[in-house]
């Protein structure tokens, strides 16, 4: 199974050439200002796409999708399917997928440290293949250009328990890349730099 992953595209998906694949996943930040308009284009586009499998999750710029979470599953095509701490299955593998990530400024999706956020990644099933999140692991592609880390010691913690094949995340610009924990390969697929400009290419894994 060939997944090709992008994330914070910040609506210059349209500037994109997605690399042919069985899966694509979009882990977050689809928007920059997440109004009816902007919404309704990208999953449009999203839901046109060739993959024969296409998988979403909102992030802190997707504030339609907790606010009008109603209005934001009617302009979901079918073809597009929306994670939101729950899981689908795809050619027998487990996804599972959420939007939130550790307090960030005033945004969408926002939950405190430890146990609040712990709840959501105690969710996860411990037979994951791969989990879709929209902010990375505590010390895994989670630094700003200033080498801050901005990850989940939580979401870590489950990862190491469940030790999925697959992590795809966003959120941190300047964290694109693919690393490892574990057995699992580690993905932040965040297409814009710190800029907001779609300068980092898609990202492919063969499962």
């Amino acid at each position: 199974m060939r997944v090709v992953c992008i994330a914070d595209t910040h609506g210059c998906y349209q500037k994109l050439r997605l690399p042919s694949g069985d899966v694509l996943i979009h882990a977050g930040d689809m928007t920059a200002q997440s109004n009816f308009e902007e919404v309704r284009d990208f999953l449009t586009w999203f839901g046109a796409q060739e993959h024969a499998h296409r998988i979403l999750v909102a992030g802190n710029h997707d504030r339609l999708h907790e606010t009008d979470a109603d209005i934001a599953a009617a302009l979901t095509p079918s073809g597009v399917t929306y994670l939101q701490d729950r899981g689908c299955i795809i050619g027998g593998l487990k996804f599972w997928g959420s939007p939130v990530q550790p307090e960030f400024m005033n945004w969408a999706f926002n939950r405190r440290r430890g146990r609040e956020i712990s709840a959501h990644w105690s969710m996860i099933p411990e037979d994951t293949d791969v989990v879709v999140t929209h902010g990375p692991a505590y010390g895994i592609l989670d630094h700003d250009v200033r080498g801050r880390n901005h990850g989940c010691a939580d979401l870590r913690k489950r990862l190491e328990v469940i030790q999925p094949r697959l992590h795809v995340c966003g959120h941190i610009h300047s964290g694109h890349g693919i690393g490892k924990l574990g057995r699992t390969v580690m993905v932040n697929a965040a297409i814009c730099d710190d800029d907001y400009r779609p300068s980092h290419p898609p990202l492919v894994i063969d499962l």
